[in-house]
């Protein structure tokens, strides 16, 4: 059985589309289909419902999928471990957004130079268009960088996608919104505290704004969620932040949580890089399945209300 086979599948499942899929492993769409046909055959059953839009996956495919998906873990898991055995030097440069160096960056770190310890690992802050950039031209190795809702990674890298993050309004207790939910317009009638530009989350919805031919006004530029939360708290402006942020905020019962009706915007983290040097491999892949576990472990409800994890700095991507 080739491996290439079952990560092409898994790519399949996890886009939704052979043309996405085919991007992400950077191949053309005619070899990737091969390999999940090469995979159908050996096992002898149809593993992806093709008439369904988006592709998913059948009753059997299905389980193939999550036993593939423990294939390819245990893969990497000896590549990992052989990697060791060879001593790993060099360096990793690794640009990342402050949300994630500081809420999902630390056990990474510390599970690379326990598993690398010639390699050195050199972080980059800095906001997610820049790290894009970054990573096109070879300035970092790997970027992990927060996208809203709707905007794909660069065709050019290959993306791997971290979780996601819901966006919340917030503003002041005593500010009154209309019960079945606010309309952009509504929110338009607001100044915003936020980050600065190249913030995702700032040019989501200044995106929608623009759209609706509405105005976009700034009140405060604040660094930081609990001076932002602050400032909304106290009816300076509305807000915008993600559930784990409001979750670990010393401010949560002094801001509501602003119920949209037709507004919805998130942030994707996603991991990229160029192609990279062999000996980069083993490194990113326990970078990669790293990153995913603390992002997931920080999870909380969209509404903010059941932390797993509190003490996060804003959403600075």
């Amino acid at each position: 059985m080739n491996t290439r086979d079952i990560e092409a599948f898994i790519a399949v499942v996890e886009a939704g589309s052979m043309v996405r899929a085919a991007t992400r492993l950077h191949l053309t769409q005619p070899g990737l289909t091969r390999r999940v046909q090469s995979l159908e055959a050996l096992i002898g059953v149809a593993l992806l419902d093709r008439q369904a839009k988006p592709l998913r996956p059948t009753a059997a495919g299905q389980e193939v999928y999550a036993l593939g998906k423990r294939v390819l873990h245990a893969t990497d898991d000896l590549m990992s471990r052989a990697a060791r055995g060879a001593q790993v030097v060099g360096e990793l440069r690794l640009g990342v957004p402050p949300f994630l160096s500081e809420m999902a960056l630390d056990r990474p770190i510390d599970r690379l130079r326990e598993q690398f310890p010639k390699l050195t690992v050199r972080v980059t802050a800095g906001w997610s268009p820049g790290l894009l950039e970054q990573a096109q031209s070879g300035k970092v190795d790997v970027a992990a960088v927060l996208l809203p809702d709707g905007v794909a990674p660069p065709a050019a890298l290959t993306a791997r996608e971290l979780g996601h993050y819901t966006t919340l309004v917030v503003a002041a207790r005593g500010l009154a919104f209309p019960p079945k939910g606010a309309s952009l317009r509504d929110l338009a009638a607001h100044p915003w505290v936020l980050n600065q530009d190249g913030c995702g989350m700032r040019s989501a919805l200044r995106h929608a704004l623009d759209a609706a031919h509405l105005p976009f006004n700034v009140a405060v530029e604040a660094f930081g969620a609990e001076l932002q939360l602050s400032l909304v708290a106290r009816g300076i402006g509305i807000g915008a932040v993600t559930p784990e942020v409001l979750a670990g905020s010393a401010h949560r019962d002094a801001v509501q949580v602003v119920p949209l009706r037709d507004f919805r915007a998130g942030l994707t983290a996603w991991l990229l890089h160029a192609p990279l040097p062999r000996r980069l491999g083993a490194p990113l892949e326990l970078l990669f399945n790293a990153l995913h576990e603390s992002i997931a472990a920080t999870a909380v409800a969209p509404d903010g209300t059941a932390p797993t994890a509190s003490g996060h700095d804003s959403i600075s991507s």
